[in-house]
Formats: structure tokens, sequence, C-alpha cells
């Protein structure tokens, strides 16, 4: 029996993947319904918004729901919200077992859902392939166990470690495919975070050009000293701009923003935006996951404060030379022991560069372990 819940929970987790593009800020879930060992229903939740994944496997089940196990990767939900609860529409389906790969982090269920089925006689195990679905929802745990998005930092550099010419000129060092792969996460994420610096040197916008986007992400740009005016190109683009910018003693700042720009003015410490207080922030705008894209300052700040939760670094197959820009600012280290380490999960060949994804090992943030 071990052997077919692990098989029915592994095509539960392959149908919340399939969530990645449309479910933000929700948890990705799946849900398999298998009576005599044969699936009778099966569902993901798609949009926020729309039913959850119990409720689509329900549905296709029908009456053969009755006494059937429900593989499930997110605990059931026990609270109305835009939808009503999973764990009584389980309890209506008169399931008789319920597997659930991970307790929902969500405070609002917290376990709750899991005690509802089992006072309902409902047979409730927790925990098989937990880290398979942590995995799946880091983002959605990140906010909820840490109060602060995933953070995924991408770069991409030369076969020497340089990211653009010593005269600033970088398009393109990778191939096609690579940027497409770039887009692909960009659609998956729920920010796109850069500087007002990399937005003038490269003219860059920041929008999610996928076939599978299903909706712009927030983009956030770090502009402490307003270098972008209102009529910049940047914000010709009406998807959800947040701008980030230094605080102020003096009103200033009259220019007329589009509605699409929301401006968050922070305190500056030595001439820096607070990075961390800033990521705790995004948590009031429901963000899971933020791919960051920018200059060598502002990634080596961003590893400098111990932000980064995975490295995304596409190396392509040219020597720039080593008057090229380098791809991190960090402070002189004296020992190797001050050096941070990373722990590879991956090395891909994307077209003709090679797609690189690796953790840091502080934190123990690697794989989804979220910790504070």
């Amino acid at each position: 029996m071990a052997q077919l819940d692990t098989q029915f929970m592994q095509q539960a987790l392959e149908l919340a993947a399939r969530g990645a593009f449309s479910t933000s800020p929700n948890p990705q879930v799946g849900c398999v319904l298998v009576r005599d060992n044969q699936v009778v229903g099966s569902g993901w939740h798609e949009r926020p918004g729309e039913p959850h994944a119990e409720v689509y496997a329900l549905r296709e089940a029908g009456d053969r729901s009755h006494g059937a196990t429900a593989y499930v990767t997110l605990e059931p939900c026990s609270h109305h919200g835009r939808t009503p609860p999973c764990a009584d529409a389980l309890i209506k389906g008169r399931v008789s077992r319920v597997v659930v790969a991970m307790r929902d982090p969500n405070p609002l269920v917290a376990g709750q859902g899991i005690e509802r089925l089992r006072q309902a006689g409902i047979d409730v195990e927790v925990g098989l392939l937990e880290q398979q679905a942590r995995e799946v929802n880091r983002g959605f745990v990140s906010r909820m166990e840490r109060q602060r998005p995933w953070l995924r930092l991408k770069m991409a550099m030369s076969l020497d470690g340089r990211t653009a010419l010593a005269n600033g000129k970088s398009q393109w060092i990778t191939g096609a495919e690579a940027r497409l792969d770039v887009h692909r996460y960009r659609a998956q994420s729920g920010a796109i975070l850069t500087s007002a610096r990399t937005v003038l040197m490269d003219q860059a916008r920041m929008t999610a050009r996928h076939p599978q986007a299903e909706r712009q992400p927030l983009r956030i740009v770090l502009d402490r000293l307003r270098q972008l005016p209102p009529e910049h190109d940047f914000f010709a683009i009406t998807s959800p701009v947040l701008r980030v910018v230094e605080q102020r003693d003096s009103a200033g700042g009259d220019e007329h923003w589009p509605e699409h720009v929301t401006t968050l003015a922070l305190p500056v410490a030595k001439g820096r935006l607070p990075l961390r207080a800033l990521f705790n922030k995004l948590i009031e705008y429901d963000i899971n996951e933020v791919w960051t894209e920018c200059g060598a300052e502002l990634a080596g700040a961003l590893v400098a404060a111990e932000l980064v939760d995975e490295f995304v670094i596409y190396m392509a197959p040219k020597l720039l030379g080593d008057s090229g820009r380098g791809l991190l600012q960090l402070p002189a280290f004296h020992g190797l022991e001050q050096v941070p380490e990373l722990t590879f999960e991956s090395i891909t060949q994307v077209g003709d560069d090679i797609r690189i994804i690796a953790y840091p090992k502080h934190g123990g943030a690697a794989r989804g372990e979220i910790v504070s």
C-alpha cells in the first residue's frame, strides 16, 4: 500500500505543478481520488477565486468518491475564503481516507482542516512526500513561515565570470533559449525586482514575455535617488509597478504618476535602502516569489544581507576578458572561511548556454527547507 500511496501522491504533485503560471498568490495544489486502486477523480487549483483541487476531483468522481482515498498535496482548507472549505467538500463526498503531503502553513488553516476531517471519522495521514510538496510551494511556504517571499537571483555571465564588457554592453551574452527560460521564470513569479540603474542602462522592461504567461508580475524598481521620471518607457507598460524610493523630510515628488505605479518610501541607512525591511513589506502585496535581475551592486548587497534563497546563473560559452564587469560586488574577504558557500542543485544545458541552480548553505533554505 505504501508504494501505491507514493505513486498516487506523486500524481497529485504533478497536477499541482500545472498551476505554476496561474495560482499565485494562492498555493499550487493537486488532488487525486482513488477507489479500488483506480483513479476516479483528479484536479488541481488553477486560479485564485476558482475551485480548489479537491472540488475538481470530487466533481469528476461523482458518487465514486464514496469510500475513496483522497491524495492531496496540501492540507484541505477549513475556512471560507473566496471558495467554501475543501475539508467540508471531502466530508460531503464521503471519502474514507485522506493522505496529505504537508500541513498548511497558513495560520487560517494550520491543522484545522486535518482536525475537521478526523472529527468526521475520516482516517487522515500527513507527511507523505512532504519535502517535494514544500518545494512546489516554496514561495507560499516562505511567505507564511518567514513573512517574506522566496528570492531568486538571476545572473548571466561569460565563461570567465563577466557580465558585460568594460563599456557596459551586455546584450546579448546568452542565447535565445536561455532568454526564453528567463521569461518562463518571470511568468511564474509574483514580482520582478530590479534597480533604476539597470533600467536606465539596459532600457529594461522587466515583463514576462512567455507563451504561458497568464498575468504580469509586479515590477519592483529600487530608485533611491528618484532617477526614473513618470514619462520613462518603463512606466508606459501598464502592468503594476512598485517604485521604492528614499524617504525624505520635505514633501517633494509632486510628479503625476500613472495609476498602476505605487510609491513606497523607506528610510535610508548609510546610503542604502533597507532590503530586509522591503522584503518583509512585500507580504502585504501577497508576493510568494521574487525574481531578481540587477547589476553587481544590488546583487552583492542581496547576497551580503543573506536574502538570496536561490541562484539561477546562466553561463555563456564566451570570454569577455579581465576588463569586463564582474558578477557581484562583495566586500573583500581575508580568508576562505569568510566566503559564501553554495550547493549546486542542477546544471542544465539550455541551448548553447548552461543554467546553474544553486542554493546558499547559510540558513538551511535549500530545497524548500524554510527557516527564519
